[in-house]
């Protein structure tokens, strides 16, 4: 396959231009963006250069005759077009949450595979170099048997930023959505693809959101935060999706071990905060502790004898990445290009389809149902 693979991007927010610019800068050829506001579609086009627009995504389809198709669009609007996308015989990256609840993210993987195209999910953190790192050193052996991670995040709590797709489970929203896929997908590329088990609860501590016109992108909707909260002529949506959460998992180790790795994630919003955010690998003879929600770095080494210290990122894994400095940006380039490898039948690194995007939404699911707590106020 020699000619530029066609690519037809859906969304035109913070993730639809962050693909086209990743798809292009992998040699791909971006033939066309749909969104739902004409105003907004023909100015990010019209800043991307890109040649065709439409707010109709089947006749994009048939317009465009795409062979891949880029989703950016919040989680809960991803079945219909996807749906349709595979029908077409494309293939499917896809931004997370795949879809708002397990079922129909079980029946699109199901789907992809009926019809032999190949899909991403674009759980895209864990191709941090700082992640790569630490994967790379407990397949060493630097800190012995892994028995245990620890991935800590804590963003404040912001009840003013304006209501959105994120405050709602229908559309794909709350933080296990787009906060803890990203870390369980971190944790199993360092230690092991297998989820074994896992429990959890969840809190919403927000409540509600104001409502504000014209938020059109997730990173810039800060902007838009009204002048005075207020304002008896405000309007307020309620919040009915979790912004704290506790999960406990074990995944199976991909290194000799004598027990399943147990891995605690924990996420919260209420102020104030205590500790930095970050990632911790537990070993029997050292650690690694990476700072940063998502290990963003730097990386640190615990051994005995001579205590925590900071190691450079190896020569080779900086080279293995993209040279962007925005890490979204840089992780979604990372895995298009596995991705767009993959799709032209070169060999390429192992990365999560359909098949673990319809997992995570499954596990969601059952951890959302907060039914795992043992009743003990009887005891004495």
């Amino acid at each position: 396959m020699t000619d530029k693979l066609k690519v037809l991007t859906l969304g035109t927010g913070y993730a639809g231009q962050g693909h086209t610019k990743a798809f292009r800068d992998e040699s791909a050829k971006v033939v066309g963006m749909v969104g739902r506001t004409e105003r907004v579609l023909n100015d990010v086009a019209a800043k991307l250069d890109i040649p065709y627009t439409s707010m109709d995504w089947e006749q994009a389809l048939r317009d465009c005759q795409p062979d891949i198709v880029a989703i950016g669009t919040p989680g809960g609007a991803h079945v219909e077009p996807i749906t349709q996308a595979i029908e077409h015989g494309c293939h499917v990256f896809c931004d997370k949450p795949l879809t708002q609840d397990g079922d129909s993210a079980r029946k699109l993987h199901e789907l992809a595979l009926a019809k032999g195209v190949k899909t991403a999910d674009a759980a895209r953190y864990r191709y941090g170099p700082y992640i790569l790192f630490a994967k790379q050193l407990v397949a060493d052996g630097a800190i012995g048997e892994p028995p245990e991670i620890e991935c800590i995040s804590h963003f404040n709590l912001e009840r003013d930023i304006p209501f959105g797709w994120s405050h709602t489970k229908e559309a794909g929203g709350g933080r296990l959505n787009n906060n803890f896929t990203h870390k369980l997908s971190i944790a199993t590329h360092m230690i092991g693809e297998k989820i074994l088990a896992i429990s959890g609860e969840v809190r919403n501590d927000l409540g509600k959101a104001p409502i504000v016109e014209g938020v059109h992108n997730f990173k810039t909707r800060r902007e838009l935060i009204p002048d005075d909260l207020d304002d008896p002529n405000l309007e307020w949506g309620e919040s009915d999706v979790e912004w704290s959460y506790t999960v406990l998992a074990q995944l199976e180790s991909r290194y000799p071990a004598s027990q399943p790795v147990s891995v605690l994630f924990r996420h919260g919003g209420l102020q104030p905060r205590f500790n930095e955010d970050h990632i911790v690998i537990y070993g029997s003879e050292g650690a690694i502790y990476i700072k940063g929600h998502y290990g963003s770095g730097p990386l640190y080494l615990y051994r005995e004898g001579k205590g925590w210290q900071e190691q450079s990122l190896p020569d080779a894994i900086a080279a293995s990445v993209p040279d962007i400095d925005d890490d979204t940006q840089r992780n979604w380039t990372y895995l298009i290009r596995e991705f767009l490898k993959d799709i032209k039948g070169q060999p390429c690194e192992p990365y999560q389809t359909f098949r673990e995007g319809s997992q995570y939404q499954q596990i969601i699911d059952l951890i959302r149902r907060n039914d795992r707590w043992v009743d003990v106020s009887h005891l004495i």
